[in-house]
């Protein structure tokens, strides 16, 4: 399972964090101080550190003693320099109030980069489709079909959370990490690519006026994460 350290000295900010992480299947461990953020970083995959002082040494410091990704939260107002935060080793910068959508959009896309291959993020499947994160395949009633590295993840995102509708700017920031990119060619694209390629043109469905979702729905729990099975 992909462990992930709240490291926040307000109590509030840290069980909401804590809980939509852990609604989302992480293992989540806690942290209230600078020493224990800081020593319970080496074991984690990803730190979401708040950033009120001491928030940049404490960055500094778990930059030191190891490579994990660390997503900096600070509220308006707060101070915290943003390009002092980025030089100090945070991988992304939130303002608070930050929302759930937004954060787990931050961890995933971390994530994918940071944990390709690890074992809870290997394999979704829903319906006749079968995700395989390791070899970055895709097969369909069993069947491969060769897709490019962008249609992978697309499909992979939207197939792993299928009840989830997905807007522009979402998928923007998820698979290609910008979610202020002009996003209506380069997604239509790539769906219509996705639906010609499945022979299915209801596999990725568009939500008028909100965005896209899987067009298979029924849920199993696969591994440390959810994985979807059905139509």
């Amino acid at each position: 399972m992909v462990r992930v350290l709240v490291a926040e000295s307000d109590p509030v900010e840290m069980l909401v964090v804590a809980g939509a992480l852990r609604r989302q299947g992480f293992e989540v461990a806690t942290a209230d101080t600078a020493p224990a953020a800081v020593a319970a970083a080496a074991g984690v995959d990803l730190v979401v550190l708040g950033l009120c002082a001491p928030g940049l040494e404490v960055c500094t410091a778990i930059r030191t003693s190891g490579a994990v990704p660390i997503i900096g939260v600070a509220a308006p107002g707060s101070g915290v320099d943003v390009v002092a935060g980025l030089g100090a080793g945070l991988d992304a910068y939130l303002v608070r109030p930050v929302g759930v959508r937004e954060l787990i959009a931050r961890v995933d896309a971390i994530l994918r980069r940071t944990l390709a291959g690890a074992a809870d993020w290997d394999v979704v499947s829903c319906g006749p489709l079968r995700l395989d994160a390791r070899t970055r395949e895709v097969h369909r009633c069993g069947e491969l079909v060769r897709v490019t590295r962008k249609e992978f993840d697309l499909l992979h995102l939207l197939a792993a959370e299928p009840d989830e509708v997905f807007t522009r700017r979402e998928i923007m920031a998820r698979v290609w990490g910008d979610e202020w990119a002009q996003s209506d060619r380069t997604i239509d694209t790539h769906v219509n690519s996705l639906r010609n390629k499945m022979g299915d043109p209801a596999v990725i469905r568009t939500i008028r006026g909100v965005g896209f979702r899987v067009g298979y729905r029924a849920m199993a729990a696969v591994g440390g994460r959810a994985a979807f099975t059905g139509s």
